[in-house]
């Protein structure tokens, strides 16, 4: 379907967002009139440009407070909306939206309403205009979706139709079933927009808190299937007020848009893509550094074994059990210490995975390749971390282990009765969690969704020593993968973005000894806390020691148990280790605070 976008959705003056929503594939354009009112270019110039960019001007918006209003003011009304016209004339727009009133003038006279929208219909038409009529969610007489189409049902005039609004209509949780109702003729225009499940007016709610559809709670999708089943014809258009939006990128949050809306167009059952390739676990976790020696301590510590080298670039490859980290030393500069830049995800089909994140405005990042290597490609997150798609043990399309050489010492024999190394206490990479620029969470949430096919949990608020931090989980449906997304408090607080590997054990309690002896320290928590722990949950007075002695947190759940414990941070990065028992499936979001406080006191020598 036709792909259109307010202007009021992304950042910056008028002409960068035409280039920004035509570079990243829309078809159309909504004209917001604060954007024409405050550029420089004229509506004459504003419709060259849509159409050098091949941009349609899909609507015009908004003109407000109309309807249902004493004779004197809708004399004052028919002339604003007179020159409205003209302008649209000279934009070449032919579709005016216009929002039920809020205006303290107005009356609750539905049949007065009709009546002076139909005069507005009949002078619309003599510029070959239409008027696509929305009700507004806080409208002060006319607020729901079926409410507006009996006005515009009784005006009856050929060109005055409603415009159908998904954060209008589901924000106060109106049943879209009832869209079924309206001939689809008589649909002038679809706008949609997510939002997040909040307790709050629905004016601030709609100013502030919008979104793209798939990165709220909404259910957008329905909406859209059961305008298309009514027989609408228009475009997909977002419009979106988010306070976020508006302050970052305009080109990176149209190429989001547009994503939003192939997906929209996939969960609608209105379009096929390219199947998900679900991954199945971590094939590694890639950390960069210009010096490494610090984590070859932190990695021996926690019982990794250097196993190889790549066969031409500086990437050294630690193993222990299916968990595989690379050093790489390739990329110098860092001023804040060692990153984690790349993660490899294990796919049975890398071909198709690739096909699904282009097919979602993923492109494949380009990279050196060795005549000898894999086949190995990647598509970068929006926080620009690689995200490589694998089937390790295979030399095919996605088998990387073959770049690599083992190193001589690990090359030795070994006399099975006398193993040279003590028994593997991490299994693999339970998960892994990524700060992202402050303006970039919900893209982030709704890329690993589109392009993975991850599930997201709800968003979630953690108290930090310095503010919140919002946190959303996005994980396989069998938990094989599961990733993090973190946001700092406030771009002012943000610092460096922290990232850390979780590492699953069956033996957390031996892991975090073995740490220990090694002479690294584990992230030291306050005492204050098993105390509390004690009073929540009676845990045998052993037990409990342990913990605190090794800095072990707790958390519980319906299902089952969750023990975790941090490395100190190194640069952005640090390790966690984790064990999961009976079926826990959460990441100890109650501990969260604690290890926050204990973090910001460690780094500053507490």
């Amino acid at each position: 379907m036709r792909k259109s976008i307010a202007t009021v959705s992304l950042s910056g003056p008028l002409s960068e967002k035409l280039t920004a929503i035509a570079t990243a594939g829309f078809d159309g354009v909504e004209i917001f009139e604060n954007d024409l009112l405050g550029g420089p270019l004229s509506p004459e110039e504003v419709r060259l440009r849509c159409a050098d960019l091949g941009l349609g001007i899909d609507l015009y918006q908004p003109f407000r407070d109309f309807e249902a209003v004493p004779a004197d003011v809708l004399a004052r009304n028919l002339r604003r909306a007179e020159r409205k016209f003209a302008v649209m004339e000279r934009l070449g727009a032919d579709l005016l939206l216009v929002c039920s009133s809020v205006a303290p003038e107005s009356v609750d006279d539905d049949a007065l309403a009709a009546e002076q929208l139909r005069l507005l219909a009949d002078r619309a038409a003599e510029h070959g205009i239409r008027i696509a009529y929305e009700a507004l969610a806080w409208g002060k007489h006319v607020s729901t979706y079926d409410h507006a189409w009996k006005i515009v049902e009784q005006a009856d005039h050929p060109a005055l139709g409603t415009c159908l609004d998904s954060f209008h209509i589901l924000s106060r949780g109106s049943d879209p079933k009832g869209i079924a109702d309206i001939p689809g003729e008589k649909i002038f225009f679809l706008q949609l927009a997510d939002a997040p499940l909040m307790a709050l007016d629905v004016l601030q709610w709609s100013r502030h808190y919008r979104c793209f559809p798939g990165q709220g709670g909404l259910d957008v999708a329905a909406l859209v299937a059961a305008t298309i089943g009514a027989g609408y014809e228009g475009p997909l258009s977002l419009e979106v007020f988010n306070d976020v939006f508006r302050q970052a990128g305009a080109a990176s949050t149209a190429v989001d848009a547009l994503r939003s809306l192939l997906l929209l167009e996939e969960s609608a059952g209105l379009s096929a893509l390219p199947a998900p390739a679900v991954p199945s676990g971590f094939a590694f976790a890639e950390l960069t550094a210009a010096d490494t020696e610090p984590l070859r301590g932190v990695l021996g510590a926690l019982g990794f074994a250097h196993t190889a080298r790549h066969n031409w670039k500086p990437v050294e490859l630690w193993e222990q059990g299916e968990a595989r980290i690379l050093l790489n030393t390739g990329v110098s500069g860092r001023r804040q210490g060692p990153a984690l830049t790349a993660i490899g995800v294990e796919t049975s089909d890398p071909g198709r995975a690739v096909r699904r994140a282009e097919a979602v405005l993923a492109p494949v990042v380009p990279r050196r390749r060795g005549p000898r290597d894999a086949q190995l490609d990647a598509v970068a997150a929006p926080d620009g971390t690689e995200v490589f798609f694998c089937r390790t043990e295979r030399p095919d399309h996605g088998g990387w282990i073959g770049d690599f050489t083992e190193v001589p010492s690990h090359a030795l024999p070994r006399e099975p009765q006398e193993p040279r190394e003590p028994a593997a206490t991490v299994h693999r990479i339970d998960h892994i969690a990524l700060t992202q620029p402050w303006h970039q969470f919900d893209e982030a949430s709704l890329f690993h969704r589109g392009v993975l096919g991850l599930k997201a949990d709800d968003s979630l608020d953690l108290a930090d020593p310095y503010g919140l931090v919002r946190s959303r989980a996005v994980a396989s449906p069998d938990g094989g993968v599961r990733i993090v997304l973190n946001i700092a408090p406030s771009p002012d607080a943000e610092g460096p973005r922290l990232q850390h590997i979780a590492l699953a054990t069956d033996d957390i309690v031996g892991a975090a000894r073995r740490v220990r002896e090694q002479g690294t320290g584990l992230l030291p928590i306050p005492a204050n806390y098993y105390d509390d722990l004690d009073a929540r949950y009676e845990l045998d007075p052993r037990h409990l020691a342990t913990l605190a002695d090794l800095g072990i947190l707790y958390d519980r759940d319906e299902n089952g148990e969750f023990l975790h414990c941090y490395t100190a941070t190194i640069g952005r990065v640090f390790f966690e280790l984790v064990q999961r028992t009976d079926g826990y499936r959460g990441y100890g979001a109650q501990n969260a605070a604690v290890r926050l406080a204990a973090q910001h006191l460690h780094q500053q020598g507490v």
